[in-house]
């Protein structure tokens, strides 16, 4: 069946449609980045330190994946939202140090990529050594694993899409 030119591509179905496969990553790094690119190092920080302690404090909303309160301090991917703080400074800071172009948004965003895993990663091992991670040196391993290699390259595709966004939003506000 040949798509129509009345209808639109994503109700094409079947083969002749558009494609789409999930990147298994959420979003959540891509708005610290957004964060950080568009509003610079300070108020990047500052909106992700109000994101953690909005997550420790105000349990009623749940902002967290895995819900929120002080006790998510014991969750391992805690760590990686921690990383969310000095993500988005690096993120910022970078972002702003020369004229808006394509290629320093996304090492910009790739640095404050790194921030975030390189935290995240420090927190597993600080869970391993203080034993709170039930499995040992292998669930240290799989946590690394798990929260960092495994979401790499959807995270990747998503610096990608902040690093053209930021650059055409960034455009359009004239800064």
């Amino acid at each position: 069946m040949e798509p129509s030119a009345t209808t639109f591509p994503w109700s094409w179905g079947g083969e002749n449609g558009i494609q789409t496969y999930p990147l298994g990553v959420t979003c959540q790094v891509g708005a610290v980045l957004l964060a950080g690119c568009l509003g610079g190092k300070q108020a990047g920080a500052l909106s992700q330190i109000v994101y953690v302690l909005l997550g420790l404090f105000v349990t009623r909303f749940q902002l967290f994946t895995h819900g929120g309160g002080l006790e998510y301090i014991r969750i391992p991917t805690f760590g990686y939202i921690l990383g969310f703080i000095p993500g988005a400074w690096i993120c910022g800071s970078l972002a702003f140090r020369t004229k808006p172009a394509l290629e320093s948004l996304a090492f910009s965003c790739f640095c404050g990529l790194f921030a975030i895993h390189a935290l995240g990663i420090t927190y597993l091992i600080g869970l391993y050594f203080f034993s709170a991670l039930d499995g040992g040196f292998l669930a240290l391993l799989q946590g690394i694993y798990q929260y960092s290699l495994r979401p790499l390259l959807g995270q990747s595709s998503i610096v990608c899409a902040v690093s053209v966004l930021s650059f055409a939003l960034r455009r359009i506000m004239f800064y």
